[in-house]
């Protein structure tokens, strides 16, 4: 029986969430739409061979990444028993596109235009998905998705993206500022319009305390899994 790791790895360019995928090298399914994955090695661990993946592809090490499911049922490799723990990163696209590795024909797609993918992948990323949600509305997660500063725009297209709705750009904005968790900077990004936005950024030191406040204007997260 071999143990696996898969990566399903997210970014965000300011307008749309996308996955990345892979051109699978190895038959069955040569040449196919892929997630990232490899097997474990005997001398490391789950972790480490999901860091060691994530790094030949996208050359990145320390980004947010964590372990999601395993899937193990006994014929979702036609080849050979093959268990696959997954994980998910979160990454901003604009940082971080120009590091992927040459090897392995990555390509970012959209979420909502994502090509068929090979074995279980398409249920292992429903399931990350689902996951993605649900903790964005405990923890500050999806701002590993954004640069350090971006505008209240940006932050809007972000929910919107993930939870898949639309928010009144009025409200939006009066909410989440609301919440305390935003600190305006006296730059302003001029590319999208002539006025410009603000440009805000995360207020790590009071999350933790008004975390809570983001549940008033998304859904309900126990209904997210």
């Amino acid at each position: 029986m071999l143990v696996a790791v898969d990566c399903i790895i997210f970014g965000f360019d300011g307008e749309e969430l996308k996955i990345l995928l892979i051109k699978r090298g190895l038959e069955p399914e040569k040449g196919k739409w892929s997630l990232m994955g490899g097997f474990v090695q005997v001398n490391e661990s789950l972790n480490a061979a999901a860091n060691r993946v994530l790094l030949q592809l996208t050359g990145l090490d320390k980004v947010y990444m964590e372990q999601l499911h395993s899937f193990g049922e006994p014929a979702r490799d036609p080849i050979e028993r093959t268990i696959s723990v997954t994980y998910f990163s979160l990454l901003d696209l604009t940082k971080y596109k120009q590091q992927l590795g040459p090897d392995f024909k990555a390509e970012w797609f959209p979420l909502k235009k994502m090509p068929t993918i090979i074995f279980d992948h398409s249920e292992m990323v429903k399931m990350a998905r689902s996951k993605l949600k649900y903790k964005a509305s405990l923890h500050p997660i999806l701002f590993e998705l954004l640069p350090e500063k971006f505008t209240i725009p940006q932050l809007q297209s972000l929910f919107e993206q993930v939870y898949d709705t639309e928010f009144d750009k009025r409200n939006f904005s009066r909410k989440i500022l609301s919440t305390g968790l935003l600190l305006k900077l006296n730059e302003k990004d001029k590319g999208s319009s002539k006025k410009g936005a603000f440009y805000f950024k995360l207020d790590k030191k009071h999350y933790k305390a008004n975390f809570h406040n983001i549940l008033r204007f998304i859904p309900n997260p126990n209904e997210l899994l």
